[in-house]
């Protein structure tokens, strides 16, 4: 059986050349590293031309990924002192 490593996946952005002559441009795939981003992307368009490929960077925000906070707000209580 193969191993179930999570490997953390990368967004690319990629800017191609079809094997008809039309340049394609704003394509993105999720991919482990560049190599394996433009391997994706032949799979889609065969016989293409990768004129670019770099790694995008996507904002991440932290709040969303904090476990704790995340926590912290569904178990918020009503605040007392609002008729007060």
């Amino acid at each position: 059986m193969a191993d179930t490593v999570s490997t953390p996946m990368t967004k690319f952005g990629l800017k191609i050349r079809t094997r008809g002559g039309l340049a394609v441009d704003n394509l993105t795939v999720h991919a482990r590293d560049q190599a394996d981003a433009e391997r994706r992307i032949r799979q889609m368009y065969p016989s293409c031309e990768v004129l670019e490929c770099k790694p995008m960077q996507s904002p991440i925000r932290d709040d969303a990924l904090n476990l704790e906070n995340i926590i912290s707000l569904i178990s918020k209580q009503p605040d007392d002192d609002k008729g007060s």
